[in-house]
């Protein structure tokens, strides 16, 4: 401690905003603005970089590297969902394809309103006291666990609705293997995020940055890639032995049985309450959402016109998302940086047009573009609604930067391939290769 008094909180003021800078709108909480007086004794510590004194400049420097570490991550999500895309268990089970967005989407749903509920409660000094920090982060990585295990199993239930639209039959086994793939990944990446984002949060308040500029690229760098691995290497374990026919439900139930211990340790922390009550909204909109990306996905990724799309997926969906709350001048050249890496690891998969670099990157702008434009009146009716914008935003950028960024992507791939077939030309200089 500095010597400055710190006031003890009620629980109720705990992982709500309040008011920081200029930037930042007046103290307010779920059930609506505080009063003037409480509002007045919310005073944060004194770090040794103000937050109210933020420019530009100084944003821009603690987000370029993370950003920078972000897109390389993303770019090793892409060549991996490339590499996974043929293993046995992703050719025979399809819909795993379209519950892909929908779980790398779960670290902007849960993670990232994580991430922005620590971000408020460090930079108020709400969790500088040891015993209120234990609570406040316990409490918030049992809900994100509660939420994980219920949106993973409605993410498959998606998956397997979207699929059963051009499928006659639904293979037993193939949905309770799909299920329990989906819970697993979502608990085990939840858990694994929630705990970097506990700990990006505390060392940035202990080095006087504001983790809302840092825990975002973060946890998209390691988030695809964590979620990716999991989901491929549990479904695969399923697939080995899907002849046991008991595993899979077993699996389900046992996590599902989970639920009440996590609503306990919740239930010390009143506004976490609130939010596993009345927050399933906003995650559940956005998971759908994700849903409809994941199913042009799994349409279009076999089809020799958008060879190579499993490579630029992250990165369109998840750093013009991460843009869209950082900085947008780093879009053009973030996207540039990263195509060339992409075209030196994986040269062959990517169309050697000028043409389609100049429509992948106006696609960029425009989903940028249009995700500052929703996240701007997004911030303000959910304000005007007395609601917690770290809880009912976020999600609903993801869900929506998902579904521009696939949708947007396929175009890109069509209009280059149907410009190149007019000339003759093949747009990609050989087919992929298989897995080893």
């Amino acid at each position: 401690m500095d010597g400055t008094e710190t006031r003890q909180r009620r629980p109720e003021e705990l992982v709500l905003p309040h008011k920081l800078s200029p930037g930042r709108l007046s103290a307010t909480s779920e059930d609506g603005p505080l009063s003037e007086s409480e509002s007045q004794r919310a005073v944060p510590k004194p770090l040794g970089t103000e937050l109210s004194g933020e420019t530009a400049l100084s944003i821009g420097l603690q987000v370029v590297v993370p950003f920078m570490f972000a897109g390389l991550g993303l770019s090793g999500a892409g060549v991996l969902l490339n590499y996974f895309q043929h293993w046995p268990v992703f050719v025979e089970v399809k819909d795993l394809l379209t519950l892909v967005p929908s779980l790398v989407g779960l670290k902007g749903n849960l993670e990232m309103t994580l991430a922005s509920r620590l971000s408020t409660a460090a930079n108020t000094g709400q969790i500088d006291d040891p015993q209120e920090q234990h609570r406040v982060i316990s409490s918030n990585l049992a809900l994100i666990q509660v939420q994980a295990t219920v949106v993973g199993l409605l993410a498959a239930m998606a998956a397997l609705l979207l699929g059963a639209v051009s499928r006659e039959e639904l293979d037993v086994a193939k949905v309770e293997l799909l299920c329990a793939s989906s819970v697993i990944t979502a608990f085990l990446a939840a858990f694994a995020l929630g705990m970097l984002m506990v700990c990006i949060v505390i060392g940035a308040r202990k080095l006087g940055l504001n983790p809302d500029n840092i825990a975002t690229p973060i946890a998209a760098s390691l988030g695809d890639l964590t979620t990716l691995s999991l989901l491929a290497f549990v479904s695969s374990f399923f697939y080995k032995y899907k002849d046991n026919r008991y595993l899979t439900p077993l699996v389900c139930i046992g996590f599902m049985a989970l639920i009440p211990v996590w609503v306990l340790i919740a239930k010390q922390n009143p506004p976490i309450m609130k939010i596993l009550k009345f927050g399933w909204f906003p995650i559940i909109l956005a998971m759908v959402i994700s849903s409809f990306g994941g199913l042009i996905l799994n349409k279009t990724i076999s089809k020799q016109q958008y060879q190579g799309m499993a490579i630029f997926t992250p990165i369109i969906c998840e750093i013009n998302s991460i843009s869209a709350r950082v900085l947008l001048f780093l879009v053009v050249p973030g996207h540039l940086i990263f195509f060339y890496i992409i075209y030196l690891v994986e040269g062959h998969l990517v169309p050697d047009s000028k043409i389609f670099v100049v429509f992948y990157l106006l696609a960029s702008l425009i989903q940028v573009t249009i995700l500052l434009y929703l996240a701007e009146v997004m911030v303000r009716l959910t304000w005007h609604q007395a609601l917690d914008p770290d809880n009912h935003c976020i999600p609903y950028l993801t869900g929506l930067g998902d579904l521009l960024g696939t949708g947007l992507l396929t175009l890109c791939f069509l209009i280059n391939w149907l410009l190149r077939s007019e000339t003759g030309l093949d747009g990609f200089s050989e087919p992929a290769s298989g897995p080893p």
